[in-house]
């Protein structure tokens, strides 16, 4: 018996795994978080099984269920939006089946800052221009250590996306303002992959007043890099033709 926590992606219900998707199909119990998992997900499941949603429940609950369906030695598919790595209960959940017995196993998923860069077309690190990317959230209800508050993240340039922020999107331009210059570009993907995806781009000097026009309060991806607006960069070296790797030998150059 085992608890598979699944990554279902970030809405379009195509993007689950084929993995995930063959699980949510045998698994005699399916716990699921909610409506923020396409519906098409949770229909996958058998007509007998047991299909749950989280959405109410808190943790004493959900792992309740799970020692249930353990001690029926049932599998259970435990279903999130996105990829568990990121914001996703997984660490606290898997202690306390931990602590019980029981097993566990993730499959991974799309994740939504992934989803908002396919949305955008944009590959989020350029040749000698950005090599890294942060994955983080602005300070609110949940603190963020020290540490790691925006303004120290920005200084690295890096491509910063933010997850969970944008109802502090005036408290994020706010800080970013004190490293970065008010042209500096920013995206926002509200709902990406879903049918209702938008798409706001602009600067930190305009981003507030369009997200705040577009009534965006929620499920939204902020991005914010130089590799947006950036077109002059130099190609890699992967399909650089006088470049020599295992795989290819370089072509002499005429």
């Amino acid at each position: 018996m085992t608890i598979y926590f699944i990554g279902a992606g970030p809405g379009d219900p195509d993007l689950i795994t084929v993995k995930g998707a063959k699980l949510v199909e045998r698994c005699p119990v399916v716990l699921y978080t909610g409506s923020l998992v396409p519906a098409e997900v949770v229909a996958r499941a058998n007509k007998e099984a047991l299909v749950l949603s989280s959405e109410a429940m808190d943790l004493d609950q959900i792992v309740e269920i799970c020692r249930q369906a353990h001690e029926k030695k049932q599998d259970v598919a435990r279903v999130q939006t996105g990829d568990l790595s990121i914001y996703s209960s997984l660490a606290e959940t898997s202690r306390r089946l931990d602590e019980l017995g029981i097993d566990w196993q993730v499959v991974p998923g799309v994740s939504s800052f992934q989803a908002s860069a396919a949305a955008l077309g944009q590959e989020l690190t350029l040749p000698e221009v950005c090599q890294t990317i942060i994955l983080s959230r602005a300070s609110g209800r949940t603190p963020v250590p020290d540490k790691e508050n925006l303004k120290s993240l920005a200084r690295h340039e890096a491509t910063l996306c933010l997850f969970l922020s944008i109802s502090l999107i005036r408290k994020v331009v706010r800080e970013l303002k004190e490293v970065y210059s008010n042209d500096w570009p920013i995206a926002v993907v509200e709902k990406a992959s879903h049918p209702e995806q938008r798409i706001i781009r602009g600067t930190l000097d305009t981003i507030t007043e369009q997200v705040e026009a577009a009534d965006i309060k929620a499920t939204a991806m902020i991005i914010i890099s130089k590799v947006l607006n950036e077109q002059n960069f130099n190609d890699s070296k992967l399909y650089d033709a006088t470049f020599s790797h295992g795989f290819r030998r370089a072509r002499t150059q005429e």
